[in-house]
């Protein structure tokens, strides 16, 4: 008997998480990385992270012999940020990471 498990994790406005941690990540100043001379069609990059908390649901199905059964369990975590910019760019998100 094989039964799978789908886990399935939403976070609450995911659009204004971004928008907050591409400007929380923002520096106030530029330290002069993504200008730095680099090898023809490389860019430097200037790199910037934040730590925020993140909330959502966790979803999971398949757990029970119904595989139509869900669990929902709310989540409130800690995430690191960590967003790039370029040398005519605004900081943008790249990747994140759960610290828990």
């Amino acid at each position: 008997m094989n039964k799978s498990l789908n886990i399935v994790a939403i976070v609450d406005q995911p659009n204004l998480l971004e928008s907050l941690v591409e400007k929380l990540a923002s520096r106030r100043y530029d330290i002069g990385y993504s200008k730095e001379t680099v090898p023809q069609n490389w860019q430097a990059i200037e790199t910037s992270s934040t730590e925020t908390y993140v909330s959502g649901t966790l979803s999971f199905s398949g757990v029970m012999s119904n595989d139509d059964a869900f669990v929902n369990i709310p989540f409130i975590t800690s995430m690191l940020f960590t967003c790039i910019k370029g040398k005519e760019d605004s900081y943008r998100l790249l990747w994140s990471s759960s610290l828990s």
